[in-house]
């Protein structure tokens, strides 16, 4: 079966493979499957339109949470792939560096600007850290005019956060909330850095760019460092978890974070299929014909997982 190369794309898969979504398990994101329980919020959150002091807060508490330096500037999106989107337009179409394998998104939204992207010496740079799917840290030294710092994923280490550095001239770094909160259906993402170019971004938005629900959720979530620290410690149990069933399973650990496990298996278009056929979906990558990457299935769902395998 012939897919996009991302995430998700359930539907497709049980259109193939047959089922109700109900029976299937989806590990094909690295969204935490646990996510941070929807709290209460007014009911005008819904029928008004989104006010300065609720954009307010939620800046706020983003500030607190990711200890953003003061001369940094925060923008709320409507999901970190708008943002991602919207990067290309923060120069003049020159060239930009991009290392692989990694998202594919960002080489996309460059490519479709005009932007030449490459592997060597350019004028923009983006990183993501840690990769996705590697899990791979970057150290890199910056030497280009514009530096992008896809954070998606490092919530789960936050002493491993690049975030200091927004204040080192034309960076930015993006933060997603779907993935660590495992609300991706609310579609809440930020940028962070230079005022200068929050300042674009922003302009380029529009007044309103995030909904009043998820204003309100996101700043609960953001406020809520207890359960930050209570869900890091668990998703690195149940992510050694998964990977001790995958080594039983015949796969090794190639890589990954506690959100998604990268696993090197002899074919993995085999193996995919094989997770299909009972319902999970995995991710492969067009790439590499022997790297199978997991999300975490919730606790309750492990069972599935093991009778496949």
């Amino acid at each position: 079966m012939s897919l996009p190369d991302h995430g998700g794309g359930l539907d497709a898969a049980i259109s193939h493979y047959g089922g109700h979504r109900s029976d299937w398990l989806d590990l094909s994101t690295g969204i935490n499957p646990m996510p941070f329980p929807v709290p209460e919020f007014a009911a005008d959150a819904w029928t008004d339109l989104p006010d300065s002091a609720a954009q307010t807060a939620l800046i706020d508490a983003a500030r607190a949470f990711w200890q953003v330096p003061d001369g940094a500037d925060i923008l709320a999106a409507p999901g970190a792939s708008v943002l991602i989107a919207q990067m290309p337009r923060l120069a003049d179409c020159a060239s930009v560096r991009i290392a692989s394998p990694t998202y594919n998104e960002h080489a996309a939204a460059f490519a479709g600007h005009g932007w030449q992207v490459t592997k060597g010496t350019a004028q923009a740079q983006v990183v993501v850290h840690p990769n996705n799917p590697t899990g791979a840290l970057w150290s890199g030294a910056r030497d280009t005019n514009l530096l992008i710092i896809d954070e998606s994923f490092c919530d789960v280490a936050p002493a491993q956060s690049l975030i200091k550095h927004v204040t080192d001239g034309r960076t930015i770094v993006l933060k997603s909330f779907g993935k660590f909160w495992g609300l991706a259906g609310l579609r809440l993402g930020f940028a962070i850095g230079d005022p200068d170019l929050i300042s674009q971004l922003r302009d380029w938005l529009g007044p309103w760019p995030v909904s009043g629900p998820a204003l309100a959720i996101g700043t609960a979530a953001l406020r809520d460092t207890n359960w930050a620290n209570q869900t890091r410690t668990r998703l690195k149990v149940d992510s050694e978890t998964l990977d001790d069933l995958m080594l039983w399973a015949g796969a090794q650990v190639e890589g990954g974070t506690p959100l998604f496990r990268l696993y090197r298996v002899d074919d993995a278009a085999h193996w995919q299929d094989k997770l299909a056929q009972h319902h999970i979906w995995s991710r492969i990558f067009p790439y590499s014909q022997i790297w199978l990457r997991l999300g975490l299935p919730a606790p309750d769902r492990l069972s599935q997982l093991k009778a496949a395998l």
